[in-house]
């Protein structure tokens, strides 16, 4: 036992968490909803927090300081999907997706990959990869190779996700949380994610050859002002981190600024236009995820309570005493992220190691952001991404397991070591 041992109150809410962890990770055994689990488990936490020790109005200041900082991710991620599903709903991703006529299959993987990569740095992560998805079903005819497809989608995206504060969830937390900042994360980790990616297609594409057979439909449906709309928001999400670097503006009020005006814009291109209301934001804010707004609030609650109780603080110094090195411990994460996910692994790291052990940007956050986001892709179920793929396409567990697993494997190390050897010929934190 590393130091000083847990109290009996500290070890009733470690286990509401646990318990709440363990039927987040088998959700599909239990057929409970993640997000139904992680509320609860929030709730119950902080109840059995508030019945402890501590004077109610201490407890009372400090969940308001936590739900004060969770709340700033929520809405984050509120604007962030609105302005993505309102470009999905104009159809301007086809826009991109129609430029993709090539005749191999080789071509077209490498192709896909890319479009998904740079994509998903921009977007989501999730979202990129649901968009990609439906949209190989207009580019590739045969179900077999469509699947490749889609799993090297799946890597891709997760790959392109890690290298912005806007691509995935778990670096878009470090930066909201101000353990990394948005030129920081570009510069360190855009050569690591496209080496993953590289390392990711070399291998999973090896069984791909000969000329791409293409579904007789191959149209690609776009709706009035798609390119406006398209151009327009992507400057929109692209200004958040701009605004943050020059004005300090906190990310969730970039956030809102960017959404704001987005929704102006469609408002006045679709004016006196009534059947187009289908396009106006008013419309789209029903398609918004808001069950997984609803899961990162859960589980951003839960693992502030441990913060709070100090259980944190005692894994942290458990964890130190075992794992040798700070990069031992973000791979270590990345490869547990294949199989639970990597929201309240990443949330527990920030809760366990504050900025006076690692400031910020140094190596071992944007290490974690390396790693909990492409760590993901190594089984299907470990990011929100191959979880969408899987549903989508009917996709087999072991059948990923077979054909992408090895590959995204050796994307995963191809990454970190390119990483590795960055930081020691550039030096780093």
């Amino acid at each position: 036992m590393i130091g000083e041992a847990l109290s009996a109150h500290q070890w009733v809410v470690f286990s509401i968490f646990i318990v709440g962890y363990l039927c987040i990770v088998f959700e599909h055994v239990i057929k409970v909803n993640k997000t139904t689990t992680a509320l609860l488990m929030a709730s119950f936490c902080w109840i059995a927090h508030f019945l402890g020790p501590i004077p109610f109005f201490e407890d009372l200041r400090v969940f308001s300081k936590g739900l004060a900082e969770t709340s700033e991710v929520v809405f984050f991620l509120l604007g962030a999907l609105a302005i993505v599903e309102s470009i999905h709903a104009h159809g301007s991703l086809n826009l991109i997706c129609s430029l993709m006529r090539v005749s191999s299959k080789k071509a077209a993987l490498w192709l896909v990959a890319i479009v998904s990569f740079f994509l998903s740095s921009v977007l989501d992560n999730l979202t990129s990869t649901v968009v990609m998805v439906v949209l190989l079903r207009k580019l590739v005819h045969d179900y077999e190779d469509r699947i490749v497809f889609g799993s090297v989608v799946v890597m891709a995206a997760n790959a392109g996700g890690v290298w912005t504060p806007m691509g995935d969830v778990t670096t878009t937390m470090l930066w909201v949380k101000g353990k990394v900042t948005s030129g920081g994360v570009v510069q360190s980790l855009f050569f690591p994610s496209l080496a993953c990616l590289v390392g990711s297609v070399a291998v999973a594409g090896r069984s791909i050859n000969g000329v791409l057979q293409r579904p007789e439909d191959c149209s690609f449906e776009v709706q009035p002002h798609a390119k406006e709309v398209l151009i327009f928001g992507l400057l929109a999400l692209v200004a958040v981190p701009v605004l943050k670097c020059t004005t300090g503006l906190p990310p969730f009020l970039g956030i809102l600024t960017a959404l704001s005006s987005v929704w102006l814009f469609t408002d006045y291109i679709h004016r006196g236009h009534p059947d187009r209301s289908k396009l106006h934001m008013t419309a789209v804010f029903p398609y918004i995820d808001i069950v997984s707004l609803l899961f990162f609030l859960g589980i951003l609650l839960a693992v502030n309570v441990l913060q709070v109780a100090g259980i944190l603080t005692y894994l942290a110094n458990s964890i130190d005493a075992v794992v040798a090195t700070k990069e031992a411990m973000a791979i270590l994460m990345g490869l547990l992220s294949a199989v639970v996910d990597n929201v309240p692994l990443v949330a527990a790291a920030m809760g366990m190691y504050d900025l006076s052990v690692y400031p910020v940007d140094s190596c071992f956050w944007k290490l974690i952001a390396y790693c909990a986001g492409t760590g993901g892709s190594i089984l299907i179920i470990g990011s929100a991404a191959g979880i969408a793929f899987m549903g989508l396409e009917r996709v087999k567990f072991f059948w990923y397991v077979r054909k992408a697993s090895l590959a995204a494997l050796c994307g995963y190390f191809t990454g970190i070591g390119f990483y590795l050897v960055q930081q020691s010929i550039f030096g780093g934190v």
